[in-house]
């Protein structure tokens, strides 16, 4: 088995890395929520009806979600900066067949290839990432990254209205491609290749897992729409639980196994995960609902509701590099701990603040709050994911927990306008917020409850964590990082 040890790194190449995988990160990232406030752009100039729009959104997140383990593995096989450039291909070239698509079917289906390109590109980030910055400084290098990509995700609905007000909508998928073609030979010259420890490919175990992935979140994602009793969300449901547990089954027993389940042994690396996902079910839910009560019921228009989101999405420029080097000091685990916390507690008074008529000022504590909160929890969780498995597993957890958080935003997302559907709608103000407060407080539980998780997750030993495990990239087989 070849063994690949991590190269002392220089000055100039963690620059580099942390630069090439922090823009590669956010535009992937980006393209989560920026098509959202696009919508009625584009119905008007392509057509369609109201599930050719989902689909538009749809199309990306389950094709990103779906593919991001075999993503990883893929780059274990083929070496993952080829594969992070081919990514970066498929994903600029995608973006251009969005830009230039004649009808919602040529849009659709350059969303899902976009998905695919970012379900390559986002799990190789991390890896790589690792590979070319030292030990000591690995902490605020994640930080810097993590928090590119989530001002991505909160910057999306503003950077989506702003050029479909003052450009096209078309100009939401052309900022991919400058950003695409720049990156693919700077990752060429900038960054190492390295590989996984074993070139064989769990085609069988991909196959399960993106089949059972798939129709969960297809279920989750449509259950609104076509009824939770229908065939077809009944069939997802269903079917893709039983898809799932056949892949936790073959994993178990499988030779070459894409996700080891020994990795859930460790107590640390299923509660980061499962935090993560329940982080992201309520942050992504909220900020789907958000966005639409500060148009709806606030009468803003998309680049204004952006622009008073802008508390919300700014704290984590400056929280998650402080948080990534606070990381360094006292381990990631109690700060992922308080910033899961502080979402919690920032969900908590959005429900209490909104009403049909208030002030924006009276909301602006719950964005500051919720703010610094992601950006705590963005800057060390990726770290603590790769502290908690050895060095050549790195790709794997990776992809696991990215395919993790974009599974709990799918769910966030149904399972929070399902909350408000059943309460509210979208007849009046009152309405709205009728059906808004529940589905928040659901939200903040959910987040609550990650919370508790992270307070409760073991900590590492300052002495042999993760800094001494992913430098030395020789842990023997079958023996754990220490958590």
């Amino acid at each position: 088995m070849q063994q690949h040890r991590s190269q002392p790194a220089g000055r100039g190449t963690t620059v580099w890395a942390v630069l090439i995988t922090s823009v590669a990160g956010f535009i992937t990232a980006l393209d989560n929520l920026v098509v959202t406030t696009a919508l009625p752009s584009i119905r008007e100039d392509l057509g369609g009806g109201l599930d050719d729009l989902e689909w538009t959104v749809s199309a990306y997140t389950l094709t990103f979600a779906v593919l991001l383990m075999f993503g990883a593995s893929l780059g274990d096989r083929f070496g993952r900066r080829r594969l992070f450039v081919i990514g970066l291909g498929i994903f600029t070239a995608a973006s251009a067949a969005a830009a230039l698509a004649p009808g919602m079917n040529e849009l659709i289906a350059a969303r899902a290839m976009q998905g695919l390109g970012a379900a390559i590109v986002t799990p190789l980030t991390f890896t790589l990432l690792s590979a070319a910055v030292p030990a000591e400084r690995r902490g605020t290098a994640f930080g810097i990254s993590g928090a590119a990509s989530g001002i991505a995700v909160a910057t999306g609905p503003l950077i989506g209205g702003t050029l479909t007000e003052h450009i096209a909508w078309q100009a939401i998928f052309w900022l991919n491609v400058p950003l695409g073609l720049a990156l693919i030979p700077l990752a060429r010259l900038r960054l190492d290749e390295n590989h996984g420890p074993d070139p064989s490919l769990d085609l069988a175990g991909a196959v399960l897992a993106s089949g059972g992935l798939f129709g969960i979140v297809y279920a989750l994602v449509r259950g609104n729409a076509e009824g939770w009793t229908s065939v077809p969300d009944l069939g997802g449901l269903i079917g893709g639980t039983a898809l799932l547990v056949a892949f936790v089954f073959y994993e178990l027993h499988a030779k070459h196994p894409m996700l080891p389940m020994r990795l859930f042994r460790h107590r640390a690396f299923s509660a980061i995960n499962v935090a993560s996902l329940l982080m992201f079910l309520g942050m992504f839910g909220a900020i789907f609902l958000l966005s639409q009560y500060l148009q709806t019921v606030g009468g803003y228009s998309p680049m204004e509701a952006g622009v008073r989101m802008l508390p919300w999405t700014a704290m984590p420029m400056i929280a998650g590099p402080l948080a990534g080097a606070l990381s360094d000091r006292i381990g990631g685990g109690p700060v992922v701990a308080v910033g899961i916390a502080l979402n919690a507690v920032g969900l908590g008074l959005w429900a209490l603040a909104v009403e049909p008529q208030v002030s924006y000022t009276t909301l602006l504590p719950a964005l500051i709050v919720c703010g610094i909160g992601m950006g705590m929890f963005f800057a060390p969780s990726a770290n603590l994911v790769m502290s908690t498995v050895r060095p050549q597993e790195q790709g794997i957890a990776s992809g696991a927990n990215s395919a993790i958080r974009e599974v709990g935003g799918a769910i966030g997302v149904a399972s929070l306008a399902a909350v408000f559907s059943a309460q509210g709608g979208y007849e009046s103000a009152s309405l709205f917020v009728d059906g808004l407060v529940p589905a928040l407080w659901v939200g903040a539980g959910a987040v609550a409850l990650a919370a508790v998780l992270a307070f409760l997750m073991p900590r590492q030993r300052k002495a042999d964590g993760p800094a001494a495990g992913l430098a030395s990239g020789d842990a023997p087989a079958g023996a754990p990082v220490a958590i």
